[in-house]
């Protein structure tokens, strides 16, 4: 989660990159929070057309490390956040890396906190760039469901994907005898449908009761 803790004074930083995740990097020695953006969680899983789950949250950091590992950033501190990183707009080569990433649909304008990529997302959104081509919850949502696992996250959404002890995956709709104790984690794959067709397109089979 990105919470903003105390405004830090302007700094510059600059090194070479290491990339931690799609918004999170290692440039020289100090960690570094991209503003204005948020990337999938590392074991997110996105849905294709076709109902097949893959996992886009590590197919982001892999892209974003092949672009930017080892390039030499410059980078504007703005705050920091609660986990001590220092939250920062990088620059590569003269082009802002965040909305190089944003445009480009590997991540997200993160727009509880700025409006600065409001518009390259859109763009991406409607060409279906990247992350926009597939059915992806917003990371901020995933990691809420992540952490509640009985409550949908999405009102529309509320079937629940559950995989049980034997590696089966079955599904639970509203009303059924185990949904209401039935929580759903996302980094075992379990999931939340939006209807029984995308469930069953996914792979999982209605629960007997």
């Amino acid at each position: 989660m990105f919470v903003l803790a105390a405004p830090l004074a302007a700094e510059e930083i600059a090194g070479e990159v290491r990339v931690i995740d799609g918004d999170t990097l290692d440039v020289g020695a100090t960690r570094v929070r991209l503003h204005g953006i948020d990337a999938p969680e590392r074991d997110q899983p996105c849905t294709s057309l076709n109902g097949q789950n893959w996992g886009c949250g590590d197919w982001v950091t892999r892209v974003v490390r092949d672009r930017y590992q080892g390039a030499q950033a410059v980078c504007e501190a703005t705050d920091r956040d609660r986990y001590g990183r220092v939250v920062a707009r990088c620059f590569v080569a003269g082009q802002d890396m965040a909305r190089e990433m944003v445009a480009q649909g590997l991540v997200f304008a993160y727009r509880k906190y700025s409006y600065d990529y409001d518009l390259e997302e859109k763009a991406a959104l409607v060409a279906k760039r990247g992350l926009h081509g597939f059915t992806v919850e917003t990371p901020a949502r995933y990691r809420l469901t992540r952490i509640r696992g009985r409550d949908a996250p999405d009102p529309n959404c509320r079937i629940k994907g559950n995989i049980n002890a034997a590696g089966a995956r079955i599904y639970h709709v509203p009303g059924q005898e185990f949904y209401e104790r039935t929580g759903i984690r996302p980094s075992t794959g379990e999931r939340w449908f939006c209807s029984e067709a995308q469930a069953r397109a996914s792979g999982w089979r209605a629960a007997k009761r």
